[in-house]
């Protein structure tokens, strides 16, 4: 991979704004999707891939976002390909290239995307509220909403919605990976996870660079 100038632009809080969609597949490989409308990069989509072998495959669409997510998160390989994502009414469809086709369908928000739907966007997305997101999430879905990253970065987790993902199908390098699982075990791209159960998060993600983060 070429290695481009600064992996992020200028200095201070990184923030990230769109969805979040973990699923697991019954060959044991596990699906992280990040598909962001707003980003310090523009909108871009990347995607997350644990083999179960255990191998960490890192995709996104230019050699900038491939460096500041491979230096935010801990991978085995990284491949810049152009990540494309479709949203319709029968669900999201997501194409890295030739290498990876993933197709997933969302169902109607529970208990837990109904409060988190009611929270204000402003709040949500801030740092501060992650503080009163992590316990309950630890306890009810084994996830972090704040922690750190690699480097010495903090990041936070502000969701906003959250959504059961109810079927997915998946190719990798041509090879069908099955139908849809639990996402166990859990992914290893660093403190965060995803919900066990397959599920698509509206989140605001703020990254914080290692200077920051030592000042909070």
């Amino acid at each position: 991979m070429n290695r481009p100038g600064p992996a992020s632009p200028g200095c201070g809080p990184l923030r990230f704004d769109g969805w979040i969609a973990g699923v697991g597949t019954t060959s044991g490989t596990r699906l992280v999707l990040g598909h962001w409308v707003r980003s310090p990069f523009g909108g871009f989509s990347d995607l997350m891939v644990e083999r179960a072998d255990g191998h960490r495959l890192l995709l996104a669409p230019t050699a900038q976002t491939a460096r500041f997510v491979g230096e935010t998160y801990v991978f085995d390989e990284v491949r810049v390909v152009p990540v494309r994502v479709r949203v319709s009414p029968d669900g999201w469809s997501v194409d890295a290239g030739e290498l990876l086709r993933l197709r997933f369908a969302v169902g109607r928000r529970g208990l837990a995307g109904l409060l988190l739907s009611a929270v204000p966007g402003s709040l949500a997305a801030r740092p501060a509220w992650t503080a009163v997101t992590d316990p309950p999430a630890r306890l009810l879905m084994g996830v972090r909403t704040r922690g750190s990253a690699v480097g010495d970065r903090r990041e936070y987790y502000g969701a906003r919605d959250l959504r059961p993902v109810t079927a997915a199908t998946a190719r990798f390098e041509g090879r069908d990976l099955g139908t849809l699982a639990t996402v166990v075990p859990p992914v290893r791209f660093g403190f965060g996870s995803t919900p066990r159960r397959p599920s698509l998060v509206r989140v605001t993600t703020t990254v914080l660079p290692a200077r920051e983060s030592r000042t909070r």
